[in-house]
């Protein structure tokens, strides 16, 4: 039977289970760090790490403390961390021992009502993670999440015995979805390697029914290259004639444009650095992005400039980016026959067309994955289902 929590984030819950006081489940551990300890990171998708192991696996660097030690905190194993972004992705459990930063809230488990291991997918899901969210306006002004904020999301106790068997319920089915998860991730990006193969062999090959040769020549020769402008938010609509590119994806829709149909953008800086478009109507590229106005046909100077993969040409340590110099630099083969460069064309976005087809129904089993795994992780720490 289940009954009311009178907790808004809980909602219903058996009638065997009592809502608490979160201070009463964890208390707050305010050690200092002692020197020589291992420097430890919070990262949400590998947990607690130490520094060494995070930098190696991530190819991440993150700052180390070399003086005044003192100011860094410590972590016990079996310690639940609060980092600086537990808003975004919950509480990690620490399974090491060790230093890390002053600005993370360490939690020690009372073992009498705790049984670690529900309580790490209890504290890592997306409805506690709500909750959570709603103590703090830390994503306006950028404060740090403390004790008080997780002490004002009420939690809730279960017999230890039930908290395990939900735990193991949890790890197994889980532990199953993401085994599907990884496949189909993998199945995904060899998909898109396929696809660029494709594009790479078109565009220096020609098609299986052309029996010429491309020449070797700089883009400069072929395109030429203006910069995006900037366009205030309160210009944006999600809705509109036009729409607007940050960088090569849309972002909203604006009563301007900037770029005649048939252009390419090309992202400039961030995390689409690189990536080009090929638009299909007048829009607007904002300043994250670069106008390409090619010399030839528009689409075969698409996947040109897509076979030369153009995110290599980021040299820079901080925030990715690249600049038309660089673009116009790049040598690429090239085809100078107009019925040459269409047939390629239209070869490579029937063969795309089928591939991102299969991208798309693989990419749709993964949200629905996603979905089905948050709504189960929800329904078991919460009592919906039985186990």
């Amino acid at each position: 039977k289940m009954k009311d929590s009178g907790i808004e984030w809980i909602g219903e819950i058996p009638e065997g289970w009592e809502t608490i006081n979160p201070k009463a489940l964890f208390a707050q551990r305010k050690d200092r760090a002692s020197k020589g300890e291992r420097q430890l990171t919070s990262s949400q998708q590998y947990g607690i790490l130490y520094q060494d192991e995070y930098m190696e696996l991530t190819g991440s660097k993150v700052v180390t403390v070399e003086k005044d030690f003192d100011i860094l905190k410590h972590v016990e194993t079996g310690d639940f961390v609060i980092s600086m972004r537990s808003f975004q992705g919950g509480l990690e459990y620490s399974t090491k021992s060790g230093a890390i930063s002053s600005a993370y809230v360490m939690l020690v488990p009372n073992l009498e009502l705790v049984y670690p291991h529900f309580y790490r997918w209890l504290l890592k899901s997306s409805v506690y993670i709500d909750a959570l969210q709603r103590t703090t306006n830390m994503v306006r002004d950028g404060q740090a999440m403390r004790y008080s904020n997780f002490a004002q999301v009420r939690l809730f106790t279960l017999p230890l015995d039930e908290q395990k068997s939900r735990a193991d319920f949890l790890d197994l089915e889980c532990s199953s979805i993401d085994k599907i998860l990884f496949k189909t991730r993998s199945s995904i990006e060899e998909y898109k390697k396929l696809k660029q193969a494709v594009i790479t062999q078109a565009v220096t090959e020609g098609t299986p029914a052309m029996f010429s040769s491309p020449h070797s020549v700089k883009l400069k020769y072929l395109i030429s290259i203006v910069s995006g402008e900037a366009i205030r938010n309160e210009q944006l609509s999600d809705f509109g004639e036009y729409p607007v590119y940050g960088g090569g994806e849309i972002i909203g829709f604006c009563s301007q444009y900037n770029t005649s149909e048939g252009s390419l953008i090309i992202g400039r800086v961030g995390a689409r650095c690189g990536c080009v478009t090929h638009t299909t109507c007048k829009s607007w590229a904002t300043d994250n992005a670069l106008i390409v106005l090619p010399t030839c046909n528009a689409k075969y100077m698409y996947y040109v400039i897509g076979h030369c993969q153009l995110n290599n040409l980021n040299t820079s340590n901080a925030q990715p980016l690249i600049t038309s110099t660089k673009i116009k630099n790049v040598v690429v083969p090239y085809f100078s026959d107009a019925m040459q460069q269409q047939e390629i064309a239209d070869y490579l976005d029937a063969k795309c067309a089928k591939i991102d087809g299969l991208i798309a129904k693989k990419e749709q089993l993964v949200k629905e994955l996603e979905s089905y795994k948050k709504s189960l992780i929800y329904e078991v720490v919460t009592g919906k289902r039985e186990v």
